[in-house]
């Protein structure tokens, strides 16, 4: 079962402490932040979530967009009536074209009946005997100048005839043409504006199913442990346990994980204009039932825990492995989880848990040091209320990890502007997930 509903809401808890962190300056505040749970705004900034368009301001966007589609269809209709209409003959731009190309077609016939009588008259001309009176010849003559003016008022008019036909002519192409390129425009702009619509209704439903239907807040807890210390280069071994205190069996539970490395100088502040692409630390999990190491991605974007029972907790294997060329300085953990249950309840975990460490630099071979490996020194372990039962996912067993049970939250050497950095970056991959999850739920 793939949980949808739920992410947003995490998205919410993952931005809860950063929007203080983001308001404290520099990024290594000596000020202890409280716990997450309890976390509010400073004063002057917004609540986490009223950048979030309400179920009205949604409403009133997909009507927008309706009605935007709706004259998109209108336009569109018009547009198509105006093409057929420039086919029919009886078109005002037809009948022209039709009444001009007549006329010169007329002239064209006046102009050779013209030409024709022009030529008769030279021949009379040439075919007067040698006898001929003068008043014969004046005649001829006569008969010949008429004709030439005639002729040459037929071409005129054949001429000026042509042109207004052309002209006719060319304007119900052009109407034509025009007609087609704002029918083409009209659907484009149909499509357009029914993508809008489309969207817009899937951003409403998306906000309509979280709505009310999962829990804030529910007593779902997860911890971070691991190693104090990570060498740049080498792989480091955390573990990440999720506890089900709902006071039910969780029928699918999945958890969110990510690492950040932290600013390399006091003076450098990371906040949510900052870009995190070179600071991700590269995130490994396994557990029991999946014991291959596997990356975050498209096809794993989560640790599928699966079925939890009431009070039992599961544990996973998590390796962090900072690139090679990583400077010193401080790294951060993140983690969250939430649950969906087959009678389509479901709930984000109330604990965001974060785990800091430092970072060395990678070893130059000066001083050989051991590489990790996959049996670390235990970890100590957490009461489970006495119920394990629990799938082959997590299990009820402890994960053996290097280092000393995290508490939830951030702590006193917890770099700020990285824990908000971090935090904004799991909630906005938790929204992008739940999106992409939706929609390939709708297809």
């Amino acid at each position: 079962m793939k949980i949808r509903r739920i992410l947003a809401t995490a998205v919410a808890a993952a931005v809860t402490t950063p929007v203080v962190f983001l308001s404290a300056a520099p990024a290594f505040a000596d000020t202890k932040p409280s716990a997450p749970s309890t976390q509010k705004p400073a004063s002057g900034e917004d609540e986490s979530d009223e950048d979030m368009p309400s179920i009205e301001e949604l409403k009133a966007a997909v009507a927008l967009a309706q009605k935007e589609y709706d004259e998109a269809v209108v336009e569109l209709a018009k547009a198509r009536e105006d093409v057929e209409a420039l086919t029919k003959a009886d078109h005002p731009l037809a009948v022209a074209a039709a009444e001009a190309k007549k006329a010169a077609d007329e002239a064209a016939a006046e102009k050779t009946a013209a030409d024709e009588a022009l030529a008769k008259a030279e021949q009379a001309v040439k075919d007067l005997p040698v006898d001929a009176t003068e008043e014969q010849k004046t005649a001829a003559a006569a008969a010949v100048t008429a004709a030439k003016t005639a002729a040459d008022e037929a071409a005129l008019a054949k001429t000026a005839a042509d042109t207004k036909a052309k002209t006719a002519s060319t304007a119900l192409d052009d109407a034509r043409v025009q007609a087609f390129r704002v029918l083409e425009l009209a659907k484009k702009a149909k499509k357009a504006a029914e993508e809008k619509l489309a969207e817009a209704k899937d951003e409403l439903e998306f906000a309509e199913e979280m709505e009310g239907e999962c829990a804030d807040e529910a007593p779902l807890k997860v911890a971070l442990t691991g190693p104090e210390k990570v060498t740049a280069g080498k792989s480091a071994f955390f573990s990440l346990r999720v506890t089900n205190d709902t006071g039910r069996t969780l029928d699918a539970v999945e958890a969110y994980v990510n690492a950040l490395r932290g600013p390399e100088s006091d003076d450098e502040v990371i906040d949510e204009d900052t870009d995190l692409t070179d600071r991700f630390i590269k995130v490994e999990w396994s557990s029991a039932g999946n014991p291959e190491w596997t990356s975050f991605s498209e096809e794993f974007d989560s640790i599928e825990i699966g079925k939890l029972a009431k009070g039992g907790h599961a544990d996973v294997k998590l390796r962090l492995t900072v690139a090679a060329d990583a400077p010193a300085g401080k790294g951060v953990a993140f983690a969250f989880s939430a649950y969906e249950n087959n009678d389509g309840s479901c709930g984000t975990g109330d604990d965001f848990s974060t785990l800091d460490f430092e970072i060395l630099a990678a070893d130059k071979g000066d001083k050989p040091k051991p590489k990790p490996t996959d049996t670390p020194t235990p970890a100590p372990t957490v009461t489970t209320g006495g119920n394990t039962n629990t799938t082959q996912q997590g299990g009820s067993s402890v994960t053996p990890v290097n280092g000393t049970l995290a508490a939830t939250g951030a702590n006193d050497t917890l770099p700020l502007g990285l824990a908000a950095a971090g935090a904004v970056a799991l909630g906005a991959g938790a929204l992008v997930v739940a999106r992409r999850r939706k929609a390939g739920a709708d297809a």
